[in-house]
């Protein structure tokens, strides 16, 4: 309808759906209105399956599973996603020893825990997604 205004939860989800990236942060809604009612609005779109809360201010894009019919992590999964967190976050980070193993081929052992190495920094949040939780090799 021509001059009706978007509520809040349909220009959070407008934007979402803009964006390429699979992980966001409350902080890049904030500029659309105030806190609760931003933190608001992610609580619904993550009520009805559009995205997934990983930890503190940390969601996913969701999509729906053809299998389940339940609403799971797009994209390639909690690992990338996770990484996409920690690069929003500012958190310089390397791949794993194991993993830089394996994709040398000095390693058949697939690396299946979501791991990333710090470089020099501090990260103390928890990113989890059902069973898994992102593990800092230190």
């Amino acid at each position: 309808m021509p001059g009706r205004r978007m509520t809040l939860r349909q220009r959070v989800e407008a934007r979402i759906a803009k964006r390429r990236d699979d992980a966001f942060l409350t902080r890049e809604f904030l500029d659309l209105g105030g806190e609760r009612q931003v933190l608001r609005a992610l609580r619904e779109l993550t009520e009805d399956g559009k995205l997934i809360r990983l930890g503190y201010g940390v969601y996913g894009r969701a999509e729906i599973s053809s299998l389940t019919r339940l609403p799971m992590l797009a994209g390639d999964g909690f690992g990338p996603v996770a990484r996409q967190v920690l690069d929003k976050l500012g958190v310089p980070w390397e791949p794993t020893t194991a993993e830089r193993d394996y994709n040398a081929g000095r390693s058949t052992q697939v690396p299946m825990t979501p791991q990333v190495r710090l470089r020099g920094s501090r990260f103390s949040r928890k990113l989890r997604y059902k069973t898994m939780e992102l593990t800092v090799e230190r």
